[in-house]
């Protein structure tokens, strides 16, 4: 289980736009037919990583609790089917049933929406202002697996109620790094 950061890059960049196959519905769906009202959450999840089931029902409970307020979450799976078939869509639109999603889960097969967001680990979280700038890249909380801390959603939690209340966000030093399992990059497959 070697652990990678999400990539350290400037915020402000406006979100680049997509269209994903959703593993439930199987309709293509858009960042421009999904996107939030206040604001936009894009997770880079998988079924297979430790990380990312250790936060899942966190991650469930986050969508429940802002998708009313005008804040709507994406999850996208970019991970190699080939070698890692437990993140197949099959396998994807199981999880999303079993766990309720309150949020798309979407199938990025190309890998080209991961490599657009520079997203480099699951779980790997961004989350947009209402002009789809990026204001925040880190963590959903300190918890770890077999840390002994429960995961709560925290950090998120106060970004999105921040967004809300209109106030000022904290700088990007403030904000700690997403850590999880590496995205699993297609064979011969370069990131840029």
């Amino acid at each position: 289980m070697a652990a990678t950061p999400t990539e350290n890059i400037p915020l402000g960049f406006e979100a680049p736009d997509f269209s994903l196959p959703n593993v439930v519905t199987g309709t293509q769906q858009s960042l421009t037919e999904l996107r939030g009202e206040k604001a936009t959450v894009l997770m880079f999840i998988c079924n297979h990583c430790p990380f990312v089931k250790h936060v899942l029902p966190a991650l469930v409970q986050l969508g429940e609790d802002y998708t009313a307020k005008g804040i709507k979450f994406i999850a996208i799976s970019s991970n190699d089917v080939e070698n890692y078939p437990e993140d197949a869509p099959d396998k994807m639109r199981e999880l999303a049933m079993s766990m309720n999603f309150p949020f798309p889960y979407l199938y990025d097969e190309s890998q080209a929406v991961a490599k657009a967001y520079s997203a480099a680990c699951t779980p790997d979280f961004a989350i947009f202002d209402q002009d789809l700038r990026c204001v925040y890249r880190g963590q959903l909380d300190d918890s770890r697996p077999g840390n002994n801390i429960p995961p709560s959603g925290k950090d998120m939690r106060q970004v999105l109620d921040t967004i809300l209340q209109g106030k000022a966000l904290p700088p990007a030093s403030a904000q700690k790094p997403s850590i999880g399992c590496g995205i699993k990059w297609k064979k011969g497959y370069k990131k840029e």
